[in-house]
């Protein structure tokens, strides 16, 4: 693991991010309650490498911009992530959901946090009753509070201000399969498809 920073507050909450474009009203909309949310890279559906690399360095230079506590788990993991959705291909999104909310619970738990959440839940994309599903059964399972938002009436917002910020907006959701299908310009039939 590599922690980049030490200083998050134990008591807060540890916000999952999946990039930084979707990180913006979500990490805002904590704060404005008053809350700073120490912000969590772990996102090993990334693909291919070039991609995974361009969305981490966003995101590093988002959070260090705000001066945000955060912690990365850097790991690549293309051969991992696909021995993990072959079995279950036509429901690989909610295997990756599962994925990296099931460490985020684990972290927010390990780390001694009171609660978790994720930027997923911005994103009128992905299946929001899914993901919001998962991450409370990992937060059941490692004890830990998942606190819900539902953040999607910010994303049109959220990317605005990514652009204004000249933050790197992606063109698909992540994985290989999500980059196949923005090509041939078509989504493929399948329960919990996230699909840009």
């Amino acid at each position: 693991m590599n922690e980049k920073a030490d200083g998050c507050p134990r008591s807060g909450v540890l916000l999952h991010a999946c990039c930084a474009p979707c990180t913006v009203k979500c990490a805002e909309t904590f704060i404005t309650e008053g809350t700073r949310p120490c912000l969590y890279w772990y996102n090993p559906n990334i693909h291919p490498y070039t991609e995974y690399r361009a969305r981490l360095d966003t995101f590093l230079e988002y959070a260090a911009g705000l001066r945000l506590d955060f912690k990365t788990d850097d790991e690549y993991g293309l051969r991992p992530f696909i021995r993990e959705v072959l079995p279950a291909l036509e429901a690989r999104c909610a295997v990756c959901y599962r994925i990296r909310l099931e460490k985020t619970a684990a972290r927010a738990a390990e780390w001694g946090f009171a609660f978790f959440s994720t930027t997923l839940l911005v994103s009128p994309y992905q299946n929001h009753e899914l993901v919001r599903k998962t991450a409370e059964e990992c937060g059941k399972k490692h004890a830990v509070a998942f606190l819900y938002r539902d953040f999607r009436p910010l994303f049109r917002e959220g990317q605005a201000e990514a652009r204004n910020r000249g933050l790197y907006m992606q063109k698909y959701c992540g994985c290989l399969f999500s980059e196949e299908e923005r090509y041939l310009k078509k989504r493929v039939p399948e329960a919990g498809t996230a699909g840009i």
